[in-house]
Order: structure tokens, then sequence, then C-alpha cells
């Protein structure tokens, strides 16, 4: 019996393990699809791909060949490891052979996927015998030979933040390629979505509109995962007609998947055994059997924390804890390299991942695949899944339910995920912000004429008058020419809005060496000082962040605990769009202001996950317009749900709270430690706990824990409107906080976006002092999620109660905790007391 054989065969036997799986699918082995080579294909390329070993294309490719070749542009939707590379790589190189001019464009998200395919084409140009000059252009390539690149290449392998900042700005020393452009390739077209693939589509439509100005208009050949309406997405992105090939023809290995939910260790409290150290048990018993193991983790700091488990198993296993790696965003490009290429040869033998590894860089053959907690979609759980057997044999794929309501539905709704279509991708490439910033950007590369469009947007004359108004550009009889200082691109980042980074230096060496970088936006949450910065394992004191010049300075520690931040966040509605009145509520849309800034952080011990201790943190705030929802309860429900009880009661913060506030008071010099203000005759100042007194887990006439919560170091002196925006940004813990908790964890069970996509904020007394709970895109200028939770939230058009609003009731009634945790409303501890009864009515007056 073969190693995975054996392995499922003692799984299956341990009853134990049985008793936590909610799913066990066995999909079949797949035999393949094969026809004879499409007619009008070059007779050189079908020699070259026969001495490659390949002697008939499957389905899928034929059909895509032929579509190429017949002048479409085309997607092709098919699993992962279909030989959608040959398919598209065949029709350009056709094109290349025959026409000596011709160019060709290869768009990768990543660099380690452009790297990848560079290494495909090179093994199939030298099988064709006919020199076809292939070459890279991205951050990595040497500035030395990037002109003789541009004066010779043919095939170039790049990416779309290099054709935003290093190609279209500077076209005319790109004249010769761009005026040859025959074809451009998108692959991995299922991340081009949300922010990224907005700013994707008007990267795509200044480059159309620089090719027509060369004379060029070429085609697309686009590749994707399997998700819902590839074709709809590639219209949307390319704003053209497009041929959907998806009826997959590729054999596929067996493969057996299997939902597994932690069990429950206080069933009381609802808490399940955790996460990470669920992964580490059914680590044991892969690595034991040395089955090559990817794990995906949902988190920088999650990859971190679970390399240093498993490095240390090895090592009790006396076994080479280097044989694991870690792999995520922050890693510089020749650690990842190098981890790559081990994977490959097999000298690596687990790697522990973030979604950065999702994509189809060529990893070789894995024979497992972990995954903790739902990535936030079916996409990308089919994609993860999709790392373990590739090609060919039996493979295990476990997904670990996490605590949170979305994971916990899925455990006990498994065909849901399943039986489920994927999902859709969004993407609004109108979206004003983004729409403005390359609209500058095309200004920059060709004046405007009058009345030119951009891409499918007739009429842009509008935004284009307002960059004039702002001075960046010059309008002269409907004209309108750049005549700012710089070029724009350079202050547009494609994934996160920005092109900040903050680097990470190592200043215990000798010389300080850049170990990582970050986006500015995460960089308060994982480099403050004070900060554990976890690096393949390795443990880094943050020292100092310098955030005017974007560095983070870190030092070397042995330590036994790693840290996590906490954040405040306040919305500022500026503009309602549209409002529903829904009896006793309402729900309205439209541009907020989203304040953010990190507070403090708590210090967490390995393993035992007990918080030793928190700090405070001095950061700027981070502010953005971005698009929300959100739902405010009328003045009679809002009544009615006051004298149930429903909202929020008055907290016990323990018998010695009066003279703790007053020991605070005195010590702040009775001034708001926030603005300065002092106490006023008539209003003493409010006490504020920094980690929130329901996170201590005080229960009266059970323990003590409030005099932990009100230690003097926790608490600060702040006057009411400061005490206001603090309490407004944590939002009141109760049924509000259960419901918003509830809702933003469901939201991706209907749209493509995982949690993190969406923010939230509650407050108690919002407008006319009334509750409000408001959900907004996590980034500026919104995406579409929003209008989609708009419509989710609102009763169906054909009838019948909000799905999502239904969804959340079903979860709170079927969890088997007692009063709340992280699988419903939220954890106990950050809950008052009936919060998980108050959330249920709450729901049930909503529907």
């Amino acid at each position: 019996m073969d190693p995975v054989h054996s392995l499922l065969s003692r799984l299956r036997a341990n009853s134990d393990f049985m008793r936590c799986v909610a799913a066990w699918e066995r999909l079949p082995a797949r035999p393949p699809r094969t026809v004879p080579w499409p007619t009008g294909l070059d007779p050189r390329l079908i020699a070259a791909v026969q001495r490659l070993g390949i002697e008939a294309p499957y389905t899928h490719q034929a059909e895509a060949v032929e579509a190429a070749l017949a002048g479409k542009n085309v997607v092709l939707a098919t699993g992962a490891a279909s030989g959608k590379s040959l398919a598209y790589n065949l029709p350009v190189l056709q094109t290349l052979l025959t026409d000596p001019t011709a160019t060709a464009l290869y768009l990768f998200p990543t660099k380690a996927l452009a790297h990848d395919q560079i290494a495909a084409l090179e093994r199939l140009t030298r099988a064709l015998g006919t020199p076809i000059p292939v070459a890279p252009y991205d951050g990595d390539t040497p500035t030395a030979q990037r002109s003789s690149i541009r004066t010779r290449v043919q095939l170039l392998v790049t990416n779309p933040d290099m054709l935003h900042l290093g190609i279209l700005p500077f076209h005319t020393r790109w004249a010769r390629f761009l005026s040859g452009l025959r074809w451009v390739v998108l692959d991995e077209l299922h991340v081009y979505r949300g922010v990224f693939g907005s700013h994707v589509a008007n990267v795509l439509r200044r480059l159309a509109r620089v090719c027509r100005f060369y004379g060029a208009r070429p085609r697309f050949l686009c590749a994707s995962a399997t998700i819902a309406d590839p074709q709809g997405l590639a219209q949307r992105l390319l704003e053209a007609p497009v041929h959907l090939v998806e009826d997959d023809g590729s054999p596929r290995g067996e493969k057996h998947f299997l939902l597994y939910n932690p069990p429950l260790v206080d069933p009381v409290l609802g808490i399940r055994r955790p996460l990470l150290l669920t992964a580490l048990d059914v680590a044991r018993p892969l690595l034991e059997a040395d089955l090559q193991t990817v794990f995906f983790t949902r988190s920088r700091l999650s990859t971190e924390v679970l390399l240093g488990y498993l490095r240390d198993m090895m090592a009790a296993l006396g076994r080479d804890p280097s044989v694991v790696r870690g792999y995520r965003g922050g890693y510089l490009p020749n650690q990842r390299r190098e981890i790559e290429r081990g994977l490959r040869e097999g000298t690596v033998r687990a790697v522990v991942a973030t979604n950065a590894l999702e994509l189809g860089v060529d990893i070789g053959q894995m024979t497992a695949c972990v995954i903790l907690g739902y990535p936030g979609s079916v996409s990308s759980t089919w994609q993860q899944a999709g790392r373990a057997g590739r090609r060919a044999g039996t493979s295990l794929v476990l997904l670990l339910a996490g605590s949170s309501p979305l994971d916990q539905y899925l455990a006990s709704h498994p065909d849901y995920l399943l039986r489920r279509p994927v999902e859709e991708a969004l993407l609004d490439p109108n979206n004003p912000v983004i729409l403005g910033d390359h609209l500058a950007c095309a200004a920059y590369e060709l004046p405007f004429e009058r009345g030119e469009p951009f891409g499918a947007l007739e009429d842009v004359e509008a935004l284009l008058r307002l960059l004039a108004e702002e001075g960046a550009i010059h309008s002269s009889d409907g004209r309108y020419v750049w005549v700012g200082e710089d070029n724009p691109a350079r202050a547009i980042g494609l994934r996160t809005g920005t092109s900040d980074i903050v680097v990470i230096q190592d200043v215990g060496s000798d010389p300080p060496q850049v170990i990582g970088e970050l986006d500015r936006f995460s960089a308060p949450l994982l480099v403050h000082p004070g900060a554990v910065y976890l690096h393949e394992a390795d443990t880094y004191l943050v020292e100092s962040l310098d955030w005017e010049v974007g560095l983070a300075r870190v030092r070397a520690a042995d330590l036994d605990y790693y840290t996590r931040a906490s954040t405040t966040t306040t919305v500022e509605v500026l503009r309602t769009a549209e409002t529903r009145d829904l009896g006793g509520w309402s729900l309205s849309v439209g541009q907020v202001e989203v304040t953010t800034r990190v507070t403090g952080y708590r210090q967490i011990r390995r393993y035992t996950h007990e918080v030793l201790g928190w700090g405070e943190v001095n950061l700027p705030e981070q502010r953005m317009e971005t698009v929300g929802v959100w739902l405010e309860l009328g003045e009679d429900l809002t009544e009615h749900l006051r004298e149930a009880e429903i909202l929020r009661p008055p907290v016990d913060y323990g018998p010695d709270w009066p003279a703790r506030r007053d020991e605070v008071r005195a010590r702040d010099g009775y001034r708001c430690r926030h603005c300065g203000m002092p106490e006023r005759e008539g209003r003493q100042h409010d006490v504020h706990h920094i980690v929130p007194f329901q996170a201590f887990g005080y229960i009266p006439g059970v323990n003590d824990l409030y005099k932990l919560a009100n230690r003097p170091e926790n608490l600060i002196t702040l006057c009411p409107a400061c005490h206001r925006r603090a309490e407004r940004a944590r939002g009141a813990r109760s049924a509000l906080s259960g419901l918003a908790y509830l809702l933003r964890n469901l939201a991706p069970l209907h749209i493509l976006c995982a949690p993190g996509d969406l923010g939230v904020a509650v407050e108690a007394r919002a407008s006319l002092g009334l509750p409000r709970v408001t959900f907004y895109d996590a980034v500026p200028g919104g995406v579409g999620l929003s209008a989609r939770i708009y419509s989710l939230l609102g009763p169906r058009a054909e009838g019948g109660p909000s799905p999502l609003l239904l969804a959340a009731l079903e979860r709170v009634q079927t969890c088997p905790c007692e009063d709340g945790c992280p699988s419903c409303v939220g954890p106990v501890g950050e809950q008052e007391v009936g919060t998980k009864a108050r959330t249920r009515e709450l729901l049930r007056a909503l529907l």
C-alpha cells in the first residue's frame, strides 16, 4: 500500500480523529482526453512539443489554440496543472515564427510565476531549434540590461506593476516593441479582482491607448483557475468579446478532501482547540510518513508561528528542522527562489505559506495540503487544494475549520463548499479614485484629445477638468496635456492603493542587513516599536519604526512569545447615495471616511497562547475615503429593544473600580491623556480601559480578574469627547457587536472576498443617538463589496427575507455554546453576559 493510502487507513481507524471529520470527499482519478493537433498549427511547433514528450493536446488546449489562430481573444478556465500555458504559448510562438517584427507581452501577477514561465518557454524554444528572444523585465532586472532588452526582445515577460511603472510612462523607448505588439497574455486571471483587478483593468486601458498610437491592436490570451463567469471577468478587464474554453480534458489523480472541525475543549464556552495547535496535531503523521506537505495559513503572523512549531516538532523527531520552510510576502526574492527550488527538488519536505503560494508557481508534486481556516472563497479553497497531487497519484487535502462563524457554518453545511459553484470575481474599474489616478497616468503618457474615450468610457471630460483644476494637466481648446512635475505612476500602487513600503533592517548584524519589507498599511500592525517580527521562524524585536523614512529597525532576540496589535477604527458618513426604509430600521449606502489607528499590542506566549502583557503604540492615524453600507435602528425599534434589555446593560467593573478610577485621574493630573483638556467643574473625566475590560473574562463571584483589567497601566483618563471616539472605535460589546461580528464573517458566503476585505464599525449612539452598524470596503474608493452587502441585507427582489440575516440567525441558533463563542457572536470575554441571546433577538427583530 502506498504511503498516502496507508495514512488514510490509519486516520479512518482513529475514532478520535473521525469524530471531528465533518466531511470526507473522494474525488476519483480522471483519465486524459486528447485530440489531434489543430490543422492550422505550424508543423515545426508540433514537432518541438512532441520532442518534449507531448504527443497530442488535451481537448481544451486544442480548442484554445484553434480559437486564437482564428483571431479571437480567449480565456481558458481549467484546473491546476491542466497545461494552460502550452495552450497560449503555441499561438504566440506561431506568430513570432512567421513574423520577425511581431512581439508579445506576457503579464503574470508575481515575479515567481514570470520566471517559471521563462524557464518553460526556453525549454520549448530549445526544442524548436529557432531562437526567439525572450526576456524578463521586472524590478530585479539589472539596469545595465534594460536597454538591450528593449531593442532586441520579441517576447517580454513582466507583471502589471512593471507595465504600469516602467513601460507605459516610458513608451517612447518601447516604440519598436509596442508597434509590433500582436499578443498579450494574462495568466492567473482570477486574481485580478477587487482593488488589484480594478487597477489592472485601467492599466490595460492605458496599454490599448498607447498601442493605438503606435498602430497596434493586440489580441489577448487569458488563463484562469475555475471561477464563476470567467468570460465575464475577462470581458470586464479587456472591454472586448472573449471566447471561453472551460471543458477540461487533462487527467487528475485521486484526491481525498477532508473537512476537519477541531474538537471542543470547552463546550460551555464553545472554545475549540486552537487552529495552530490542531495543524500541529495533523502535521505529525504527515511528516512522520515523509509526505511532502504545504500548509496554507491566513496571515503572515500565523505562517511564522506555525513554522516555528513545526521546526520544533522535527527536532523532537530527530529530523532536520531546516527541511521545513516558510513562504510569504516580505521575503526577499532570492530567498523565495531558493525555497521554490527546494520544493521542486524535494529537499524541502514541508512549507508553511500564505496565499502567496496559491498561484501556479512550479513547486513540484506536493502530496498533501493542509489549509488552516476557510480561505474566504470556494475558488481559493480549490486553488490551494490543487497544490496537492497536481500531476498524478493519490493526494490528501485537509481543511481545518477555524472558530469563526463562517468556518463553523461550513463545518455544519459541508455541501455548501463541496457542491456549490465557485464565486464570481468583482472589480470596479470605474471606481472614481482609481479611475482618476489612471487618467492622470494616461495624460502623462499621451495628451487627451477632445472627445477621446478611455477604454469603454466614452466621456471622461468631467474627470479631466477636475485634474486640470488641480493643476496637474493643462486644458487648451479641449485638449488636455500633462504639466505636472513628476510621473504620477510612481505614487500609485496597484495592490495596496499606495506604492509606499517599509523596509525591515536587522541592526544587530554587521553591517546592518535588510531582511524584508512590508506595505505601509501593514507596518503599524507588524513592526510597531515593541513588536516581535517573525522571519523564517527567527524572532526579532522591533526597536524603532521611522514612519517618515519608512524604516523599521529590528534586532534578533530569543523570545518565547509573539505580539498581536490592537486597532481602533472610526467611520464618518460623508455622503448618502441611497436609503431603504425596512420597517423599524433603515439601510443606506454611500461615501464614508475611515480612520484607523494602532493603539496597543499584546504579548502572547507560544503554544499556550496566554497573554503575558501589553503595551501602547503611538503612530499616526491612517485615513481613507471608501464606500460603506450602514444599518441603523429606528427610534421605536431602539426603544423597544432597550426596554426588552436586548441592547447593552451596564458593565460591572469590579468592587475596586471607584478607587482605581480616582487613582488614575489623579495620576494623569485630571487631564485628558489624548487632547490635554482639564476636567471642568461638575463633570469628571472618564477612565478608559486600553485593553477592553471584557477581554479579561471577569465573572462576579467566580474570579477576581477585574484586578488585572483595572491595573493603572491599562487605564487612561479621557475627556467625554475623546472617550466617545474611543468607545465608538471599539464598538459597543453587545448585541450590536454580535450582529456585526456575524455579518462580517458570513458575508464571504455570498461575495468573493475574505472577511478582512470588509471593515466594520459599531456605534451604540450614532446620528440622533440611535444605534448603527457600518460595513465598508477596506480599500480607498471601494471595489463594489459594500454595494453587494447593501443588496444582501435587504429583502430579496422576489420576496422573502435577507439571505445574510437568515444565515446569521441560523448560526446563532445552531451554535452549541451557551453564551457566545468565536463561532457565533464572538468570544466570551469580548462580549457581555447574555450577548448571544440578545443578538438572536435583535436578528429576529430585523427579520
